[in-house]
């Protein structure tokens, strides 16, 4: 049987492709300045919250039908726990203890293990040598930027370089059970009903762990919440559809290479954050990981080389 072909990428989808990544890499830097004033699961509330009206409206103009279903509404809770409420929580709690740049070097190896954990639980995307030998350089990367002292002498920032993972590994499985549960609803649809599971979720835990939100915040913090809400989150989920319909699943997921060295930017231009060597590496090593996991590039070589 033929192998299908993956959609290619245009200028159009190229374009989004730097503006999701641009907007994903930006939520670290938002959550920096934001984190200045706002604990983490209260921004991660806000993250939330924010874009719930926003997708709202969206999926009122287009006319979607909100499900009135008790299960299906079960699965969008699930999601919003697995996509949402857990990582986000996750990822800004590790912000308070290592730098933005690093922290979306290590949410990069999401895509490695997503295709690990989709191996073991879905029989249509069976595990295959190619994901076992990206998961190990994707590890192999970890160790590098956590470095061997982190086996002797743990600290605080071992402990949020490993809430970076455990959100990557949250996020591996949201994409099985949006896939397993969820792949026969509008994705508009999924994206709200997620949003909005996630922010009866993260409501009750933020007030309780961290107390009620204050309003009394600085221009600039306010203004990176609802960054991280519109753009980050609203505005990225649209971008996301878009490219998704475009340029298919396997293109979509080169975002994960580009996250990066945006956030990576934008936190040494504005925020003064400094990276080692060790985290350079560390990415490099994970993004050979992800090229392996992905096969198109060495698909490609193999080509040249037959010829």
């Amino acid at each position: 049987m033929a192998q299908q072909q993956t959609p290619t990428i245009d200028l159009t989808s190229g374009l989004l492709l730097l503006a999701l990544a641009t907007v994903w890499g930006g939520s670290f830097f938002f959550a920096e300045i934001a984190l200045r004033e706002v604990p983490p699961l209260t921004i991660a509330l806000h993250r939330v919250f924010w874009a719930v009206p926003i997708l709202y409206l969206l999926v009122w103009r287009q006319g979607l039908e909100i499900p009135g279903s008790v299960r299906v509404w079960t699965c969008y809770l699930v999601m919003g726990a697995l996509n949402n409420a857990i990582p986000f929580s996750l990822i800004f709690w590790g912000q308070t203890s290592i730098g933005s740049g690093l922290a979306s070097i290590l949410n990069g190896t999401t895509a490695v293990f997503g295709a690990v954990v989709a191996g073991l639980l879905l029989v249509d995307e069976p595990m295959t040598s190619r994901k076992i030998i990206g998961a190990l350089f994707g590890v192999f990367g970890v160790a590098v930027i956590m470095g061997v002292e982190a086996l002797t002498n743990f600290s605080m920032q071992n402990l949020g370089q490993l809430a970076i993972m455990g959100a990557a590994l949250s996020y591996a499985f949201a994409g099985v059970w949006g896939k397993r549960f969820l792949s026969n609803h509008p994705p508009l649809m999924n994206a709200f009903g997620m949003l909005v599971g996630s922010t009866i979720l993260m409501m009750p835990v933020a007030i309780f762990s961290e107390g009620m939100p204050v309003i009394t915040l600085s221009l600039g913090v306010w203004a990176s919440l609802l960054a991280v809400a519109i753009l980050s989150t609203a505005v990225a989920y649209l971008l996301y559809f878009q490219i998704l319909a475009r340029a298919g699943s396997a293109n979509l997921m080169l975002v994960t290479l580009l996250i990066p060295p945006i956030a990576v930017t934008l936190s040494v231009v504005f925020l003064g954050e400094e990276l080692g060597y060790e985290a350079l590496i560390g990415f490099g090593i994970i993004a050979i990981g992800l090229a392996i996991t992905d096969g198109r590039l060495w698909d490609r070589i193999n080509q040249r080389l037959s010829h």
